[in-house]
C-alpha cells in the first residue's frame, strides 16, 4: 500500500457528478491505454493514486494533437501518469512537471526512469510555489493537478509563463459537486479548498480577460486562456 494516499482518502476520485453509468460508458468505450502506460495505470488503481481519468487522457490525447506544444509544465507529478501520457502524445515537447511529496517523488522517478524513452520529461522536486518563481520561458499548455486551494495563488504566475496562444488546465474544480454547497455546509477541513476553489471561479469565470470552458470530465476541468481584447 502507498502511504501517501489511503483507501479512503480522496473520496472525489468516486463521486462523479455525471451519471455514473455515463461515465462507465465514456470510460469503457473509448480506446483504451495499453502497452507500457498500462502497468503505470494499474499500479495507480491498486494504491488508491489519483490519476487523471479516462475521459480526460482521450481528451487530452486529441487537445494535445492539436495544439502540438513544445513545452508543456505540470503542477502535480504524483506517479508520473499525465506527464508520459503527454510526452507520448507529443514527442518532441519538452514537459516539466512538479511535485513535493517525496513518497510520490520516488515512485515518479522509477516511471520516469522506466518510460521516458526520450527524456522528455524534467522533474523538480519542492514547492510549486517557489519554483514557479524560478522558471523561465514560456510554456503552451500548464496543466495542473495538486491542491485545488492553491489554484488561484498559482493563477497569476502561470498567466506569466503562458505563451501567447496556451492554455491553463486545472482539475478537479467540481469536488464532487460541492462547489455548489454552501460554505458552512462544508466539512471545516475542507473549507480552505472550496473557499480557494470559489476565489478562481470569482477571478476568471465572467471577466474579460479570460476565455475560459469547463468540462464535465472527471472531477470537471477548467480551461482558461488570455483573451485578446479588441476595445
Amino acid at each position: 500500500m502507498v502511504e501517501t494516499y489511503k483507501r479512503t482518502s480522496n473520496p472525489m476520485m468516486n463521486r462523479p457528478v455525471v451519471k455514473a453509468e455515463l461515465v462507465e460508458w465514456m470510460r469503457s468505450s473509448q480506446t483504451q491505454i495499453t502497452g507500457e502506460l498500462a502497468e503505470v495505470l494499474k499500479f495507480a488503481k491498486e494504491n488508491n493514486i489519483p490519476v487523471i481519468p479516462h475521459e480526460t487522457v482521450i481528451y487530452f490525447q486529441m487537445l494535445l494533437s492539436l495544439l502540438q506544444p513544445k513545452r508543456i509544465l505540470e503542477i502535480g507529478t504524483a506517479i508520473g501518469f499525465s506527464a508520459l501520457i503527454m510526452a507520448q502524445e507529443v514527442p518532441n515537447a519538452e514537459i516539466v512537471t512538479i511535485d513535493r511529496n517525496p513518497e510520490m517523488i520516488e515512485l515518479a522517478k522509477k516511471n520516469l526512469g522506466k518510460y521516458d524513452h526520450r527524456n522528455q520529461i524534467i522533474l523538480k522536486e519542492g514547492d510549486a510555489a517557489d519554483i514557479l518563481k524560478e522558471l523561465s520561458g514560456s510554456f503552451d499548455v500548464i496543466f495542473m493537478d495538486s491542491a485545488k486551494s492553491k489554484y488561484i495563488e498559482f493563477l497569476p504566475i502561470a498567466l506569466d509563463l503562458l505563451s501567447e496562444n496556451g492554455v491553463i488546465l486545472m482539475d478537479d474544480i467540481f469536488q464532487g459537486g460541492e462547489i455548489l454547497t454552501p460554505i458552512m455546509e462544508i466539512k471545516r477541513n475542507q473549507r480552505a479548498l472550496e473557499r480557494g476553489l470559489r476565489k478562481l471561479f470569482d477571478e476568471v469565470l465572467d471577466n474579460p480577460k479570460y476565455l475560459t470552458s469547463i468540462l464535465p470530465l472527471g472531477d470537471g476541468l477548467l480551461m482558461i486562456k488570455k483573451h485578446k481584447l479588441n476595445f
